[in-house]
């Protein structure tokens, strides 16, 4: 097993040994399925017995004492982030859009900065009621930093090893360096997730929370009588997930317009077309923006963030596929950027091509991208959720939210919050590479990633202007709108609930 980039190992191992094939890991199995077909029969036709998890010790132990909620039921989650509720989130979506241009309009060389404030100050409003107004937040910094950290210690060697000799937990923290590293990020993430939820909880009961999903969790604790500490973890895990993979799908999409120019081009010939000067675009423009929907969907497939799936589910009972038995017991890993790279889905994969979700004959042809988008492809207007509960798994656009039952619940809230950012960027601003001390463009190499089972490409430099001072002036008009309408002058926080 490699210590870095094992993505490339289990892609090499999936061409070698075919869609499913498994590793005996010390006293585990670990069945890895790497095409559409093999995630679409199993882990959901089949997710009756393939939504539990195997255990994870320096994970779910040691890093979260029991309580992260990757491993437990999601019954409220799904209350919360169903599509008709999701869709109530729009406003919270619209305003920290706002800020995050104007935000690039004056630091633009901190754009992963904005992007990360972006994602996670929606996400705090949507879980705790309040927003993180700027970066320069600890909180913010430690999620990111901690959930870097839990991602990294839990692709280690040394986690696997405990995982697969369960005997080795006996050993002192100084020969296992990793069961006490795991400890004290426990510690830490533990007193930041209480806070956040006691925050919370003691505002409900004040009466001051805005609408959030900790109102609901608050109700269910007062008749469940589950614990804080239970109750810090499912909202802190919250917390992570929306913060983290929207962030980094972010980042990756502001990478590819660097990197190819062209698509950047015919993504900003669609927006104004259909968009102008005068405004910026809206979730209502989505149905005539399918080139914006169509790169999404690309940067999602080109840089999976959960390049391994994550977390692999486990099965229940012994089942076969193929003539293979499947043990009961073994875990069962969804093989994402391997399905993303086979040549048979994705022609020369590594490009980045929004155009890969039109039919051939469209796209035989260079035509404006406005002609190749006619629309008589339907694949191109389904939502992410739709494409994934598609019967057909060679028909599903990407494999980077999971599968079965333990699809990812917030998919419906991330692809607003992805269409808003990429679609308003690109109407704002031109991303082109960042200029060395000798004035040579700096080109980041698209195949650098960071380590662990969530990633991003790693930091690179760009250069973001505006269009035009017409399209900057707007941002920066919309901005002042919305904090003068919406928020309070002193805490910059929302003067009352648009939920």
């Amino acid at each position: 097993m490699p210590t870095r980039d094992a993505h490339l190992q289990f892609e090499k191992w999936a061409r070698e040994y075919g869609d499913i094939y498994s590793l005996m890991l010390g006293t585990k199995t670990l069945i890895v399925l790497s095409s559409d077909d093999a995630v679409k029969e199993l882990l959901d036709r089949r997710s009756g017995i393939y939504s539990s998890r195997q255990e994870m010790y320096i994970g779910q132990d040691l890093c979260s004492n029991g309580l992260r909620l990757l491993m437990m039921i999601r019954k409220m989650v799904h209350q919360l982030l169903n599509v008709q509720e999701s869709s109530k989130y729009v406003p919270y979506q619209m305003l920290e859009n706002k800020q995050m241009l104007n935000d690039l309009l004056d630091t633009p060389d901190r754009f992963l900065h904005h992007i990360r404030r972006y994602s996670n100050a929606l996400t705090t409003s949507m879980v705790f009621g309040w927003r993180t107004p700027t970066y320069e937040n600890v909180a913010i910094k430690q999620l990111f930093e901690g959930f870097n950290e839990f991602a990294e210690i839990n692709q280690t060697g040394t986690a696997a090893l405990i995982d697969f000799f369960p005997f080795l937990r006996q050993l002192p923290d100084f020969i296992l360096p990793a069961q006490k590293k795991a400890k004290e990020m426990h510690k830490r993430e533990r007193e930041l997730y209480l806070g956040h939820w006691l925050r919370a909880k003691n505002e409900w009961k004040d009466g001051t929370i805005k609408n959030c999903f900790c109102v609901g969790m608050a109700q269910a604790q007062e008749k469940e009588q589950f614990s804080d500490p239970q109750a810090a973890y499912i909202s802190g895990t919250l917390l992570e997930a929306g913060s983290d993979t929207t962030s980094s799908t972010l980042y990756a999409f502001v990478q590819a317009m660097l990197l190819y120019p062209e698509t950047q081009r015919l993504a900003q010939e669609q927006i104004d077309k259909v968009v102008g000067v005068d405004r910026m675009p809206t979730m209502q423009d989505e149905p005539n923006l399918p080139y914006i929907k169509c790169l999404m969907k690309e940067t999602l497939r080109w840089m999976p963030t959960t390049i391994l799936g994550a977390v692999p589910h486990a099965v229940t009972q012994d089942d076969s596929y193929k003539g293979y038995l499947i043990p009961k017991g073994a875990g069962v890993m969804n093989n994402v950027w391997a399905i993303h790279h086979d040549p048979k889905r994705s022609p020369d994969p590594r490009k980045f091509d929004p155009n890969r979700r039109k039919n051939p004959m469209q796209t035989i042809v260079r035509l404006r991208v406005l002609t190749l988008f006619d629309s008589t492809d339907k694949d191109d207007h389904l939502s992410l959720y739709d494409s994934a509960s598609n019967p057909d798994g060679t028909k599903r656009d990407q494999f980077t939210f999971g599968a079965g039952r333990r699809i990812c619940p917030g998919m419906h809230v991330a692809e607003r919050s992805l269409f808003l950012g990429m679609a308003r960027m690109l109407w704002a601003f031109d991303i082109t590479p960042a200029m060395d001390a000798s004035g040579q463009p700096i080109i980041p190499d698209q195949d650098k990633l960071t380590q662990g089972f969530v990633c991003m490409p790693e930091e690179y430099p760009a250069t973001i202007t505006p269009r035009s001072k017409a399209r900057a002036d707007r941002v920066r008009s919309e901005w002042q709108h919305a904090q003068q309408e919406s928020l309070d002058p002193a805490t910059q926080q929302w003067l009352s609930s648009p939920v």
